[in-house]
Order: structure tokens, then sequence, then C-alpha cells
């Protein structure tokens, strides 16, 4: 599957290696499902290898999202490849979904064990939260406009670390060592090249089949969500949907005044329902992945 697919050699092919998969089409649902279908009972190399390289540009474009952690590009896209290439192996065509929507899971996962890899950041020991500071805090920052160089100012890591639910001091280590490995778009890829990082930025324009996909996806793991919610008492919903689930997260103070109790007390049960959610969630999916394949 893997054969005569386009290799990014070099941080400095980016610009061709983006022009020639450009060249491969993009599939139609009939064609796509054909081909999966051809793939799973027949084994038909040739299906395949079209289903991986029509989603090239998928790949390149989700790793383009992964720029700033100081590792080389052609890696990053070698990783989401490998993930798509899984993806395409495991593609269920009966079960409705496009390729699209499920490879992204698959190409994010792989891209995200690599760099984790890579950096030596986030060992086995490592919670949930402190992946997700890994990930999202330029996000973050973003967000709420703190976009100085060096330390954050105090209130700015205060309100980082009640979003991502870590610890203060996490979250300034962890900008710290980000910040170090920061790249500005406009410097020389390498010290004897006229390229600059911003060279390696791909169209912004999304195409409608990602577009669809990323709607797709959005509205499979809300129906999961909202399904797993059922598993929680009308307390915890409230208390796990203002801490986790509101792009400004209510505070552990607000919280314990609404419901009378220690801010200790909120941030127990915003845990056991955290973990309560998560259990729900895994099941349902088992469930669905039993269902679907019996």
């Amino acid at each position: 599957m893997a054969s005569n697919l386009p290799t990014l050699s070099s941080e400095g092919g980016l610009s061709s290696y983006l022009q020639e998969i450009r060249k491969f089409p993009m599939l139609e649902p009939e064609e796509e499902y054909m081909l999966a279908k051809a793939w799973k009972e027949h084994g038909d190399s040739e299906a395949a290898h079209k289903m991986v390289t029509s989603h090239l540009r998928l790949v390149a474009k989700i790793a383009m999202g992964y720029r700033g952690y100081g590792l080389p590009t052609n890696e990053i896209v070698s990783e989401g490849n490998v993930g798509l290439m899984k993806a395409v192996k495991r593609f269920e065509p009966e079960k409705g979904f496009r390729l699209a929507t499920y490879a992204m899971w698959w190409i994010r996962a792989s891209i995200q064990e690599y760099i984790l890899r890579s950096w030596s950041l986030v060992k086995m020991g490592t919670t949930a939260a402190q992946k997700k500071l890994f990930f999202n805090l330029r996000k973050v920052k973003g967000q709420i406009q703190a976009i100085e160089e060096g330390d954050l100012h105090p209130e700015n890591v205060k309100e980082i670390a009640d979003r991502l639910n870590v610890s203060e001091e996490e979250v300034v280590n962890m900008n710290r060592r980000l910040s170090a490995h920061d790249h500005s778009l406009n410097a020389p890829m390498k010290a004897d090249s006229e390229g600059e990082w911003q060279d390696w930025l791909v169209d912004d324009g999304i195409d409608q089949e990602t577009l669809l996909a990323e709607q797709e996806e959005l509205d499979t793991r809300r129906a999961l969500l909202a399904d797993a919610m059922k598993n929680l008492n009308e307390r915890e919903q409230h208390i796990l949907t203002e801490r986790r689930l509101k792009d400004e997260p209510a505070t552990l103070e607000e919280l314990s005044q609404v419901y009378d109790i220690s801010r200790e007390r909120v941030r127990q049960i915003e845990v056991r329902a955290f973990e309560k959610l998560q259990k729900a969630m895994k099941t349902q999916m088992r469930e669905q992945h039993f269902a679907q394949n019996a």
C-alpha cells in the first residue's frame, strides 16, 4: 500500500510535494465505497492505493497544524501517512461514514504519538489533562490574546490553568518548553537557505470533502457525548458542562456558591463525573463496534 507514494524527502521539498499530491483526484462517494469493498473483500491493493493517494492532501493539512513543535515537517507528514494507511486497512464502508471522517482520527493519533515520543515531555504516567495542555496551550493563548514573548502574566497563567484543568506551575513550565521551540514564520528554515517557515503553509481554504468530514466527525462525537451524559445525575451534568464543555469555563468558586459546597467538593464531583463520562463513551464505542461487526 505504501509503494509508489510521493515522499517528502526534505523540508525544502515541501512545495513540490504539495503540488505532486494535488494531482491525485478526490473520490466521489460511490467510487470510494466500491474501492473500499474491493480492498476489504478481495485485497485489491490498487484500490487501497487509490484511497490512500486521494487523501494525502488531508494528511498534509492536518500535519501543518502541528508545525509549531520544532520537529521536521517531513517526519510529521510521514507519520500522518502511516495513520492514513492504518485507517484504510481498517475502514468499514458499510458503516456509512466517509473515509476522511474515519481517517482523521488515525492521522491525528499517529502524529500526536510521534510528537510525544520525540519531545519526551509526556510519559506513561502523565495525566490526560497534561496532554491536553501540551496540544492546546497555543490555542488558548491565542483565545485570551496572551501573545507576549517570554513568561506569561500571572493572570493569564491562572486562566489557562483553570481552562485546561492543570496547575499554574504546569502551565508556566510547558509554556517555557514550547516557547523554546517556537519558530518565527519569517525565520529561515536553514542558515544557508532563502526559504522561510511561512513558505511551508498550505492553502487555508477548506475543500468540500474535508469540511463535510469534519462536520460528520463533530456530529458523531456530539451524539456519543449526549448519550454518555445520561449516565450522570443532574448536578454532575451541570458541573461537568460548566467546567469542561464551555468556551469560558466556570470557576470552582462560582460553582461552590451555586451548590453551597466547598471548592474541593466541586472539583471531586467534576473528576468523578468526567471519569463516569469517559467510561460510558468507551462502552458505547465498544457496543457500536460489536454491533457493526456482528
